[in-house]
């Protein structure tokens, strides 16, 4: 618990540090999710993809003229379309983002995976994705974005006897203050 906290206590002053230049914002987003089942989809499942939203509150914070890291928490529909196979997470996407104009911006960086649905499913309550995204500013305040998550863990338990890994694609509209 004592190591939580002092990483914790490092991690805000270091976004402290850093916060000469940093921004607050909002997200909405329209999800397009699906499951990639391993080695093929089982016998009457119809894994057909999802639509679902997200909606979340970031922070950007400079590290260089063109560098940032970019922290956010997030509520995310995703999963696939059969009740069954539907989930919804509490996310932690951390995005290092690289500046390659005054308009366009790309990020890279690991999404922590939380579900926020029953916890004796049958699938795993955290999982983990890589996520990469694209982000163009409308004004000095507004963006889009297009994100994609590909998910790095098996998203059912053990005892299932399933594999299969999350992806999604992500359209969204933001607001930085």
């Amino acid at each position: 618990m004592k190591k939580t906290l002092l990483s914790l206590a490092f991690l805000i002053c270091v976004f402290y540090g850093f916060s000469q230049d940093s921004k607050t914002g909002v997200r909405i987003g329209y999800n397009i999710s699906n499951l990639d089942f391993d080695p093929e989809v089982p016998a009457g499942v119809e894994n057909r993809h999802r639509n679902g939203f997200a909606i979340g509150f970031f922070g950007e914070y400079s590290l260089s003229k063109s560098l940032a890291i970019a922290p956010e928490l997030q509520f995310s529909a995703e999963g696939a379309q059969e009740e069954a196979l539907r989930i919804d997470y509490i996310q932690l996407p951390v995005l290092f983002k690289y500046q390659i104009n005054d308009l366009i911006t790309i990020g890279l960086g690991p999404l922590t995976n939380l579900k926020v649905h029953a916890y004796e499913d049958g699938m795993q309550n955290l999982s983990f994705s890589a996520l990469a995204g694209l982000e163009y500013m409308l004004s000095d305040t507004f963006f889009l974005d297009l994100r994609y998550a590909y998910g790095l863990t098996n998203i059912f338990d053990d005892e299932v006897k399933l594999d299969a890994i999350n992806t999604n694609i992500q359209i969204g509209l933001g607001v930085k203050f």
